[in-house]
């Protein structure tokens, strides 16, 4: 079974995808192909994730036709810009092999530069009714950025990609999208590794709030953290490399959270984010050339 989701131009999406963020392009065919096999229909890459080449191979090669695999990828700043952006996205589709992108998102605000961040969601809206790509969206938008968005937009953005964990859920975030029609998809939906880097934490898979409710359904922490993420109606995209936790991530349908279960996991909240905090995105500390296809 795959759950989807339908996004506010009527386009749907599985729910529950496969994220390839930190994964070597030499392991990513692996992964990518093993998704497939386990009855993922959606991948989450990013041009600055030097894997979208591997990802398209995996997918051509897989024997699942391309109309029912939703493919998505992220623009870079370094590519923000009307006609920069517009480029962005023949570099990323050249790379994945494909005509249409399912949906195409910018991966960052850029405060510092945020007219540059507005061109190339205008490009996004070139792309959108030219029909190479099928939804446009955002990542790492906070509430102030969707606003400015919003201001001038001719498109409300399909997706907002944010962190969102049972540690940091970005509630606040979601709401805001939710009023305008836009779907917030979790980005390390189980705690990933970027979190306990800094946080003090210990892993969300080792918490005993999470333990006890995953021990009660007879089902492995990770799962219960998606199957909590999907009962907020968000899309999640785990990343793995390991074909038995890809597998893993996507059972998470044969169980339901009660109330209570669902509001114990709320209340793990930090507050902490554990990627960059989204107002420190300039040029010149994450700019990086993104190569031709």
């Amino acid at each position: 079974m795959v759950m989807t989701l339908t996004l506010n131009n009527d386009v749907t999406l599985p729910a529950l995808g496969l994220g390839v963020f930190q994964t070597p392009p030499d392991e990513t065919r692996d992964a990518v192909r093993a998704a497939l096999d386990a009855g993922y229909r959606h991948i989450d890459t990013a041009a600055a994730y030097g894997n979208e080449r591997e990802v398209g191979e995996a997918v051509a090669a897989s024997g699942v036709d391309r109309s029912e695999v939703f493919l998505e990828t992220k623009i870079w700043i370094s590519d923000y810009g009307y006609e920069e952006t517009l480029h962005g996205f023949e570099k990323s589709a050249g790379k994945l092999g494909v005509e249409q992108i399912d949906l195409l998102i910018l991966h960052q605000a850029l405060p510092s530069a945020f007219d540059k961040t507005l061109e190339a969601y205008r490009a996004l809206e070139t792309l959108l009714a030219d029909g190479k790509v099928r939804a446009i969206g955002v990542s790492n938008f906070m509430v102030d950025h969707l606003e400015r968005l919003l201001a001038v937009a001719s498109v409300v953005p399909a997706v907002n990609q944010i962190e969102q964990h049972p540690y940091f859920s970005q509630a606040d975030v979601q709401a805001f999208g939710e009023q305008h029609g836009i779907l917030a998809q979790a980005w390390s939906p189980i705690g990933g590794i970027t979190f306990y880097r800094d946080s003090g934490h210990t892993s969300t898979l080792e918490d005993p709030v999470i333990v006890k409710v995953a021990e009660a359904h007879g089902k492995s922490p990770a799962q219960v953290m998606l199957r909590w993420g999907l009962r907020h109606g968000r899309s999640v995209i785990p990343k793995s490399t390991k074909p038995e936790r890809i597998a893993e991530n996507i059972d998470v349908f044969d169980f339901e959270l009660t109330a209570d279960e669902l509001a114990a996991i709320d209340g793990l909240d930090t507050g902490k984010r554990g990627g960059p905090e989204p107002e420190a995105i300039t040029l010149e500390a994450f700019g990086r050339e993104i190569p031709e296809a």
